[in-house]
């Protein structure tokens, strides 16, 4: 396919096995190469070896990414995977990201939908081109309607198309919805005076449940940072939550406050800028960031896994 120079371009590339992802991506990369733009491929492993292998002696020129690490928190990749690339780059740039895969588990996926939505307000009109693979054979159906609400453009077997579909707010509104209640969490309340005592909660909170002591390091801080975000930006006060399920211990910070800005935590903040890395930190060192916002209440829950 052919990006138009000087534009943003998110493209979803729905395939069918070996050959058509091979068709659809690597030429792709060979036009960047030929244009002079840096060219990342952030995709799962077993597909980041094929395009490496057909790539051959080219594939020295790209950055290649393992999407099942450094994607595994949807929340990390637009600052982490997306953003790193393009903003350490002059001019255009064109990156292959696969973040919804076959293995991604349900309660991964709206975090998912959502970055994929997201991506369409993160870039503005930088000169950017995305192409996001998507298995039409192992996804399911409402996986694709998702890609078609969150693509402008889709691409295949048949060529370029507009998406009928394309209305990337409304899939960001369709998974901010309530969390599931836990069957049983250890609640504490804190305000300004008792921040500090946040982290003591949740450390031996986290440490009872049987996390690793590096991830319960983990776990504290961001705790401590979305704790000081109720206190300061927030309602001054909050309930923070923990308990365990299956594989993971939980974390829930609850507040009155309204988060307005749905890239907050996704975008790096910028030089000189006071505030704003706390969301993106939090995403950094969790396995999972979901959230549910709604007008005077902001729920942020992360998964550690043990």
């Amino acid at each position: 396919m052919t990006v138009t120079a000087g534009l943003f371009s998110h493209v979803g590339l729905l395939y069918s096995g070996d050959a058509e992802y091979l068709n659809g991506t690597v030429p792709y990369i060979r036009e960047g190469l030929k244009l002079g733009e840096p060219v990342a491929v952030a995709v799962p492993g077993r597909n980041l070896a094929l395009i490496e292998a057909a790539l051959g002696d080219s594939a020295a020129e790209i950055e290649f990414i393992d999407m099942t690490e450094a994607g595994r928190n949807p929340g990390r990749i637009l600052p982490g995977v997306l953003l790193a690339f393009a903003d350490n780059r002059p001019g255009p740039v064109r990156i292959i990201g696969e973040p919804i895969w076959a293995g991604r588990s349900a309660l991964e996926y709206p975090a998912c939908a959502q970055h994929e939505a997201l991506i369409n307000f993160a870039f503005g009109d930088r000169e950017l081109s995305i192409l996001c693979p998507y298995d039409r054979n192992r996804l399911e159906d409402d996986v694709l309607a998702d890609a078609e609400r969150t693509h402008p453009t889709l691409s295949g077997a048949g060529g370029d198309r507009p998406s009928a579909g394309y209305a990337p707010d409304a899939v960001v509104e369709k998974y901010n919805l309530p969390l599931p209640e836990p069957r049983a969490a250890d609640a504490f309340r804190f305000d300004l005076a008792r921040l500090g005592a946040v982290r003591s909660f949740a450390q031996d909170r986290a440490e009872e449940y049987g996390l690793a002591l590096e991830r319960v390091e983990d776990l504290v801080l961001a705790v401590a940072e979305l704790s000081a975000n109720s206190v300061l930006h927030g309602s001054g006060h909050g309930v923070v939550r923990v308990w365990r399920e299956e594989d993971y211990v939980l974390c829930e910070v609850i507040d009155e406050g309204t988060l307005s800005d749905p890239l907050a935590g996704r975008r790096p903040a910028s030089p000189g800028q006071i505030g704003g890395r706390g969301l993106v930190l939090v995403n950094q060192v969790a396995d999972l960031v979901r959230q549910y916002l709604r007008p005077g209440s902001t729920v942020t829950r992360i998964y550690f896994r043990v």
